[in-house]
């Protein structure tokens, strides 16, 4: 069972940091190809819909990052044991309306990052979300 165990969320104010991580554990060689997924986060703040921030691609380590995001969080990621394996998100920079639940999430590589990312329907494993709250 693929399991996605978020961490590092909290309340910071405008223009301060934080890294989130996610350990992935649980995959198998029966889950597409093992080292071939897009793995990365969404976000849903209040009243609104979940849409895609960022993503990486574990096979050759292409990056996509929405336009709101984009030159404040850089996502990362390492592979342990078989199976195992944690995506980072550093968060500079900051902002009010960065607030909102933030979850990892994992998708087959089998289309361009920005089409996977651009809707949640291709997402085939998802955490239980962290809140991430920022004050101006």
């Amino acid at each position: 069972e693929v399991q996605l165990v978020e961490s590092g969320g909290g309340s910071v104010q405008a223009g301060g940091s934080l890294r989130l991580s996610c350990a992935m554990s649980g995959f198998t060689s029966d889950d597409h190809t093992y080292d071939d997924h897009a793995i990365g986060w969404f976000r849903q703040a209040p009243g609104k819909e979940r849409e895609g921030g960022s993503c990486i691609d574990t096979a050759e380590g292409r990056t996509y990052y929405a336009d709101s995001v984009k030159g404040r969080v850089t996502i990362s990621t390492i592979s342990s044991d078989y199976g195992k394996r944690t995506v980072f998100l550093q968060m500079n920079n900051l902002k009010p309306e960065d607030t909102a639940v933030h979850y990892c999430a994992v998708a087959d590589y089998d289309r361009p990052l920005p089409v996977l990312w651009n809707v949640d329907h291709f997402i085939k494993h998802w955490g239980q979300g962290i809140q991430v709250t920022v004050s101006s």
